[in-house]
């Protein structure tokens, strides 16, 4: 990935910073982190104020179970911030992120919700009980997915992408010619001058991408590239509620894009802090 240079951009709006009443954990004239609660952290964001939110909530497969890694058996258990509360709480969980999420953003705004069959199902519903107009969903292949040990049920080897609008009559921001003309190196289901399909095979996270260390749910660089492309413009403000290791923030200022992340993990921010530093070098 490139470098990106100094002072390439304004301050990611100081309206909305001063809005909020915590310091943040980093701050940079164009990457912004803070420790928290990332509802409460939104609540105090100014309405209207975001271009578009790439959110990758907890799964709530913390469940005891173990899948296969480098070979070799491993839990399934990421922490504590990805056990299921039960169905109606983990629901309650996601109606009440989403609504802060929907006051932030821009009437064109759009939000990207990632997530396998253990939540997405919620938050789809649960968007649709907000009322946000939904664009697409996406199914993101992983050829290099892991095998399952039961041999009881098929692979699990994609996750599903909810791409929605804000307001349904608004319009909102879609790079049409980059994403059918671009080139998608890896990607053998996208045709070269044809339009991008809603299934995008892309693999996991490549190990130099992992250098500092690793969230347990990371997002490939390409994944979030293709999005952020897709969806934004240079000077954006882009918003991850769940920034983990900051994939999103990474990819979004080596595209001339603002940020802002949240997460309650502090040994995530340390990593984001890390992967950040070493982008400005």
């Amino acid at each position: 990935m490139e470098k990106i240079v100094h002072n390439m951009f304004v301050m990611p709006n100081t309206k909305i910073l001063k809005s909020i009443k915590k310091e943040p954990y980093l701050k940079n004239k164009e990457f912004v982190l803070y420790q928290g609660d990332s509802t409460d952290i939104m609540n105090q964001l100014p309405e209207n104020s975001i271009d578009m939110i790439f959110a990758d909530p907890p799964y709530n497969l913390s469940n005891n179970g173990f899948s296969v890694h480098a070979g070799k058996r491993v839990s399934v258990n990421k922490g504590g911030w990805d056990k299921s509360n039960g169905f109606e709480n983990d629901y309650q969980f996601h109606l009440k992120w989403l609504s802060a999420a929907k006051k932030i953003l821009k009437p064109g705004g759009t939000l990207w919700v990632s997530g396998t069959y253990h939540s997405i199902y919620q938050c789809g519903h649960a968007l649709q009980a907000l009322n946000f107009h939904i664009l697409n969903d996406i199914s993101w292949f992983k050829p290099n997915a892991s095998p399952n040990l039961s041999c009881r049920f098929f692979t699990a080897s994609h996750e599903t992408l909810i791409w929605a609008r804000k307001e349904k009559k608004a319009k909102h921001t879609f790079n049409y010619d980059l994403m059918k003309n671009g080139l998608w190196n890896g990607d053998i289901l996208k045709k070269p001058g044809l339009q991008m399909r809603s299934v995008w095979q892309i693999g996991t996270p490549k190990p130099i991408e992992k250098k500092y260390g690793k969230h347990p749910t990371q997002k490939p660089v390409e994944l979030l590239k293709r999005i952020i492309l897709a969806s934004t413009n240079k000077n954006d403000i882009v918003l991850d509620p769940f920034t983990g290791s900051s994939t999103t923030g990474i990819v979004a200022v080596s595209n001339q894009r603002k940020f802002v992340g949240i997460d309650l993990e502090e040994e995530y921010l340390k990593l984001s802090k890390k992967r950040f530093n070493d982008l400005i070098k």
